[in-house]
This record gives structure tokens, sequence and C-alpha cells, in this order.
């Protein structure tokens, strides 16, 4: 099984932290997220990484090197200008013959990535997104009404929305869908496959999911994980 990590972003929202190391270098529990990511794909059977690299890329290759630490390999793209969420799927293009996951390289889960996969290809669409709930509490009163006349009130409310993962299995045939050489979005490309009536299907997940791309959402990462190792430590 095949995977591709992105690690090109600069993190401007982990900023002033990511001036100094890449979001996907940032220490959950003294170890690099990309790291915990790693471990946790190999624990679920992928042996050939690819990781797309742009800002601060030479301190992945330093610190990841080929992979075989882990029992599998890592080869690495460089965007010499930013290519999007996407774009940089066309510097691999050769290598991804077979369905493949797709995953941002500052989160921690614990999918189960045989299941989403074939999850995949039982739906026979060109993309799953997994998915999960996120509830959003609203700090004011939320009103919904008809020609101006108020029809509901809710105060406060929590709200909860269906929101992708970050993780993706994808078709090769998708990357037709992308511009070679632009920067070109997840968002660009889901709209693309709407425009044209192409399947794309969900796969909800109900457990463990932590994007480490906020301040808020890292510190979230480390008070979870600093009394309870196991996960990170692949144990």
């Amino acid at each position: 099984m095949k995977a591709v990590i992105q690690a090109g972003g600069m993190g401007t929202r982990l900023r002033p932290y990511t001036l100094v190391l890449p979001k996907p270098l940032m220490p959950v529990v003294g170890l690099p997220v990309i790291e915990i990511l790693i471990k946790w794909l190999r624990r679920n059977g992928v042996t050939e990484t690819y990781i797309t690299t742009g800002y601060l890329g030479h301190l992945l290759r330093s610190i990841l090197g080929d992979g075989s630490q882990w029992g599998l390999n890592i080869h690495y793209t460089e965007e010499t200008e930013p290519l999007g969420t996407v774009g940089a799927l066309h510097l691999m293009k050769e290598h991804l013959d077979e369905p493949f996951l797709m995953l941002n390289g500052d989160l921690i889960t614990d999918i189960n990535v045989r299941h989403l996969m074939e999850n995949h290809k039982n739906n026979g669409g060109l993309i799953t997104v997994a998915t999960t709930t996120k509830t959003i509490d609203v700090d004011l009163g939320v009103i919904e009404s008809k020609n101006n006349r108020i029809t509901s009130f809710r105060e406060k409310p929590s709200m909860d929305f269906t929101v992708s993962m970050g993780i993706y299995c994808m078709d090769p045939k998708v990357i037709d869908l992308i511009p070679p050489g632009l920067p070109f979005g997840f968002d660009d490309l889901v709209f693309t496959m709407l425009d044209k009536d192409l399947p794309i299907y969900t796969s909800p997940h109900q457990g463990c999911w932590l994007d480490i791309g906020r301040p808020e959402d890292f510190q979230r990462a480390q008070d979870e994980f600093k009394d309870n190792q196991s996960y990170i430590l692949g144990i």
C-alpha cells in the first residue's frame, strides 16, 4: 500500500513555532508528529511513502531519512513553488499506479487504513474522504427567519458538522483532473468533481483524530497523550 504525506506547507497558524520547524516536525510527547504518523502507517500495512516537501524540507529529509528504521521506503518530492494540497501529486504521478492514501502531515489518528481502503474499493468512487464529527460552540444567539420574521432562536448552541479528517483514498485517475504546475487545493478538486458529477464518497470514523495545525489543537495533543503514551509509542 502506498501513501502520500503532505508536508510542504508553511504552518502559518502555528507561528512563531514554525519559523524554526516545519509543522510536521512539531513534537507531541517528545516525537515529531510526522514520525507518529509514519509509525501508524507502517502498523497499518503501508510500505511505500511519498512525502511532499517545500518549506524547510531539508529538515524533514535529515530527520526521517529513507524510512528504513521503520521498515518502509520514504521518497521525497520538492516544490520549488507552492502547489496547493493536491497539485504536488503530478510530481509522483508515474509511481501512483494503484489506489493510494493521501493525508496531511500534521495529524494523529487511529483510523483503520485497511478498512478505509476496503470502503474505497467497494464504493467504486474516485475519492473516499475519511470524516469525523466536530462540535462547534457558537457563543452568540442563532436566529432563523423567513421574510424577516424570526421563526427560531437558539442561545449559544452547539452544532455538529461532518468534517474531513485530511485523510483520503484516491484512484490514480483523479490526477488527470489536476492541472500540472499550478497551485491546486483539495477544495478545487472537489468542486471540479462535483461540476463533472464524478463520485466522491465518505468513510465515517468515530475514534481518535487530532489535527495540530492550530495552537489550541497542538496543546490539546500534548494534554491528551502526556499521561497515556501507548498509542504514540505504538505499543
